[in-house]
């Protein structure tokens, strides 16, 4: 898994960081009867992943690794009446 550099991303982190931040605001909220502040820490949670995904896209997310990609490996789709 290592070798994949799974979730070893500046994107990943910031998105694991802004839901940390939200569930620790929420649980915080729960225990001091705050409804508003659990709603508004489970809304960071939630914009977490989407933040993610925004840097990513931006370039900040896992790079695509063409190397080790079979050259000339194409799949062909199931039931298209194509024979190897």
């Amino acid at each position: 898994m290592s070798g994949s550099a799974h979730g070893h991303t500046t994107a990943a982190w910031t998105a694991v960081t802004i839901c940390f931040i939200g569930f620790m605001l929420a649980a915080v909220a729960m225990v001091a009867p705050w409804p508003v502040l659990v709603v508004v820490g489970l809304v960071i949670a939630a914009v977490g992943p989407i933040i993610g995904k925004v840097m990513s896209a931006a370039g900040f997310g896992k790079k695509v690794d063409s190397a080790h990609a079979p050259a000339g490996a194409q799949k062909t789709p199931v039931g298209s009446g194509v024979s190897s």
